[in-house]
């Protein structure tokens, strides 16, 4: 009985430290952990998002930047895009691609649904979904 309840509890403890990225079908195709670190739905390690905005692949390059502005930054430190304060995803040159909205939803420009990420940072989601490839 202490070992069922031992792995039981071990499981909401890694359920816990991981949002689930979802496609528009509730898939799950990925996992942003607490520390920033990407996984795809099997838990291999794709990328990681640093708590000073580096974003880097699974190898530890940098791909980018996250500034404090919403400012989304490749590796030559180019703005690719920003991401607002209300959850507007828009490119360098100032299009909308998508929005990221307070409940995790994220759409695309024509307000479609294209996936969910439940308790991520808007700025995180936006990554994932609209600027780095992760794969």
């Amino acid at each position: 009985m202490k070992k069922i309840l031992l792995i039981v509890c071990l499981g909401i403890t890694f359920l816990c430290d991981a949002q689930t990225i979802q496609n528009s079908s509730y898939g799950t195709t990925g996992y942003i952990k607490d520390d920033g670190t990407i996984q795809n739905s099997s838990y291999s390690t794709k990328g990681y998002i640093k708590k000073d905005g580096t974003i880097q692949n699974a190898g530890y390059t940098t791909i980018g930047y996250i500034k404090s502005d919403g400012t989304i930054q490749n590796s030559s430190y180019s703005t690719v895009g920003y991401v607002k304060k209300d959850g507007t995803v828009q490119n360098s040159s100032y299009s909308t691609l998508g929005y990221v909205k307070d409940d995790g939803t994220v759409q695309n420009s024509s307000y479609s649904t294209i996936g969910y990420a439940k308790g991520v940072s808007k700025e995180w989601a936006a990554v994932v979904f609209f600027f780095f490839k992760f794969d």
